[in-house]
């Protein structure tokens, strides 16, 4: 493949819109309800169906992440494809009759292309996470979402805050008008993003009895995307003790003390900078 090959891709036809997958991340539950309730226009693009959907209606109606399980990791094939038994976890059951709706997965029936919309507690600012490093069609989306600039700062769980829902309204914003401009014929030239890889999970420092000793460091709380050198501060104990980092080289961490991952025995992960390159596309 040469630097300025132009692949051509099958137009977009339909397209979904999650809110809801956790339960208590407001950002994404509400649009979705307003999308579906008030107005459907501005998620409307000519020759495209734009289906907005709650996908954890028993979460969302408790205010909590999950139910039984975490939604977000049961679209496994061994859970999608298994029988259901009479004490299946709700969110199991949920994953089986979502793949039904969009699905199967995989299939020629499945949709286009879904927007998962999220909130963290971390302050990452807007982050598009990619599901594939080999998927041209989403990292040229993404390079134009990003072009465009978007920034969301933290939310805590449970909350809705104006600024935040705005900005994730324009993150969908512009990947629907991407898709609008791919199917009506615009070309994308060959593009080349950055990108942050997640290369390890670090958890708190635990005694012998897996309790928690030692929290985030101030100086690493909420510099999410900042760089971590050799050294610098990266957890404090209850005694007042700084644990540095010990590691060989920079990292820059993401999902700093995000509080769903607690649960994940997780107080950040490391990510380095890569770029990730795509071929140009343009519709066939």
């Amino acid at each position: 493949m040469t630097s300025d090959a132009i692949f051509e891709e099958a137009p977009i036809r339909r397209v979904a819109i999650f809110g809801g997958t956790h339960g208590n991340e407001l950002s994404g539950v509400f649009l979705v309800n307003y999308w579906q309730q008030e107005d459907h226009t501005e998620i409307q693009r000519p020759g495209l169906e734009v289906r907005p959907f709650l996908a954890n209606p028993r979460a969302i109606e408790k205010c909590c992440r999950y139910v039984d399980c975490d939604l977000n990791r049961t679209f496994k094939d061994d859970n999608l494809g298994k029988p259901l038994e009479d004490n299946a976890p709700y969110e199991v059951e949920r994953a089986q009759e979502i793949n039904q709706i969009f699905g199967p997965k995989g299939s020629p029936d499945a949709y286009d292309l879904i927007f998962d919309l999220h909130n963290t507690t971390s302050n990452m600012g807007g982050t598009l996470i990619l599901e594939s490093s080999e998927d041209a069609f989403a990292i040229q989306m993404c390079r134009y979402i990003k072009v465009n600039g978007v920034e969301v700062g933290p939310q805590p769980q449970g909350v809705l805050r104006a600024d935040i829902l705005e900005k994730m309204r324009k993150i969908i914003k512009h990947g629907l008008d991407f898709v609008q401009l791919f199917n009506s014929g615009k070309e994308f030239p060959p593009c080349t993003i950055e990108i942050y890889k997640i290369t390890e999970k670090v958890d708190y420092p635990r005694n012998k009895n897996g309790e928690i000793t030692a929290i985030v460091h101030p100086k690493l709380q909420d510099q999410d995307w900042q760089p971590l050198n050799p050294g610098d501060p990266m957890f404090v104990t209850f005694g007042g003790k700084t644990i540095p980092y010990d590691g060989e080289g920079t990292v820059y961490p993401a999902f700093v003390n995000e509080a769903a991952y607690y649960e994940k025995q997780q107080a950040f992960v490391k990510t380095v900078k890569v770029k990730l390159s795509a071929h140009g596309l343009r519709v066939c």
